[in-house]
């Protein structure tokens, strides 16, 4: 095969995939699923006819086999505007092999205006006029071809007038940025691209055409035009004001005691679900509607305490939040509550010996200096109860001491808290004490495993002497005797 015919196969070659990527790139603007898509995100219509105006502009047929090779070059870098130089055929020089495709010419429709309003749209400017446009446009997809050019580019004009209206609606620049009301703090959010839900109508909230607010206390969403339709107070004062849990399990009363509506909004409910479906809060004990429960699912504390069952259950909303709030709120007092609990859980007695320790430690980082500039005691600025007392937990505390977290921190903690005290610091040391029983052995400390601690006056002795000794603490009987002779004296001469 000559020169010339090699050239020409790999021409048709490179002609070939070039109309199968124009192909593919045509189908991806102008395909069914495209469109739909936008129609499902809402994405701006102008700005999609604006791309592929653009698109179109700047990419002429390249198999359009009546123009040369120099005014294809031409053509591919600025707009083709002079019509009769497309449809003349070039002149071929002497000697220069005709190229013709035995392909079909592909046909991307560019002499077409697809992108042309229909009839009877037009820019409007209030609601009255977007109302009458959506309907002329509704009119006019019913009356063009199924699956047309022209039927896609009016379901396209069709959301851009409904987004359209939907922003008049809820006009975002007339909104202030705090609202109060019924102890709600509300903020205007100024995130557009964040997807949440309303909780007070259960619709989606469009971040891009909606204004919508949320409540720094117990983070409850809603758009603008609902924040006049909420009843239901903060449960942040609640929190702040009383901050305790229902400690009985599911505490069932009936429907028949709610008057077969909801415990929050009072919308009539039932089992059949006639006329809304009655949801029960595995917390609280009551019924919800689908729009004041939405199967959020949370840890019940009562169930906790009372059967170390950490398994999630269906709540309301307003449970939901209460409970988030109070998870980290150290209201429960174990040895009231349930004291059986501490001889089935294991964990639990080793996180007590360990906050018992913490305890004993705290007065040698009072008194130290470089305790004090250290910050030791922020190790547990978390879990702030922890130095303060040993009976009061959270719920977050008991999940943790379920999973093994807590008991990981705590040992950690301890450790670095005795290590202080017995090894770096001089003067904690010199705090330490010598068992004055036995008067053998290193230096003792309270918070030592094989120690044990007087209940009158807090001296240490060696555990094994402290309990086979029977007599009295050493240190118990000289304050005695202190105390003693300070009463036996005589008072002092007054004349003298």
């Amino acid at each position: 095969m000559d020169l010339t015919g090699c050239l020409l196969k790999a021409g048709q070659d490179g002609h070939r995939r070039a109309s199968e990527e124009v192909q593919d790139l045509a189908a991806v603007w102008l395909s069914k699923e495209s469109l739909s898509l936008l129609a499902k995100k809402g994405w701006d219509a102008m700005e999609y006819d604006e791309k592929l105006a653009r698109f179109r502009q700047a990419h002429l047929n390249p198999f359009n086999k009546q123009l040369g090779p120099r005014q294809h070059e031409q053509g591919a870098g600025e707009e083709a505007l002079d019509v009769a130089s497309e449809e003349a055929p070039p002149q071929l020089r002497p000697g220069e092999p005709e190229f013709r495709c035995t392909e079909r010419v592909m046909d991307l429709g560019l002499s077409e205006d697809h992108f042309s309003r229909p009839v009877g749209l037009f820019l409007a400017s209030d609601l009255q006029q977007l109302r009458q446009a959506i309907e002329e446009c509704k009119q006019v997809i019913l009356e063009l071809p199924e699956h047309s050019e022209k039927q896609k580019d009016a379901v396209v004009r069709l959301i851009h007038l409904r987004l359209k209206l939907q922003e008049l609606k809820d006009p975002s620049d007339e909104e202030p940025n705090i609202r109060v009301l019924l102890e709600h703090r509300f903020y205007k959010e100024k995130s557009k691209s964040v997807k949440q839900a309303c909780d007070k109508c259960n619709t989606i909230i469009w971040g891009l055409i909606q204004t919508w607010y949320t409540c720094t206390g117990c983070y409850y969403r809603c758009h603008s035009k609902c924040l006049n339709l909420i009843s239901k107070p903060c449960v942040r004062s609640k929190v702040s004001h009383q901050a305790e849990y229902e400690l009985n399990i599911c505490p069932e009363t009936g429907l028949d005691s709610q008057d077969y509506r909801c415990a929050e909004c009072r919308a009539p409910i039932s089992l059949r679900g006639v006329p809304s479906e009655a949801r029960q809060c595995d917390y609280t004990g009551q019924y919800y509607c689908s729009h004041c429960h939405w199967n959020d699912l949370a840890i019940i504390p009562a169930r906790v305490v009372h059967n170390w069952d950490f398994e999630p259950r269906k709540v309301s909303r307003c449970s939901m939040r209460y409970l988030a709030l109070m998870v980290s709120r150290p209201v429960l007092r174990l040895r009231e509550i349930n004291p059986l609990l501490f001889n089935y859980v294991e964990e639990l007695v080793e996180i007590r010996k360990l906050r018992q320790d913490i305890l004993l430690m705290k007065p040698y980082f009072i008194t130290c200096k470089e305790a004090m500039e250290a910050r030791l005691l922020l190790q547990l600025q978390d879990r702030q109860h922890f130095v303060e007392n040993d009976e009061m937990y959270s719920v977050q505390d008991l999940l943790d001491a379920h999973t093994g977290r807590l008991g990981c921190s705590l040992t950690e903690t301890h450790t670095l808290f005795a290590k202080h005290i017995k090894l770096d610091c001089e003067r904690c040391q010199a705090k330490g004490f010598v068992c004055e029983l036995c008067r053998e052995g290193d230096v003792l400390f309270p918070f030592d495993s094989h120690t044990s601690v007087c209940t009158d006056c807090s001296a240490v002795f060696h555990r094994d002497c402290y309990y086979d000794n029977s007599t009295t603490c050493p240190k118990c009987a000289r304050l005695t005797l202190r105390k003693q002779s300070l009463f036996q004296d005589p008072a002092p001469d007054v004349d003298a």
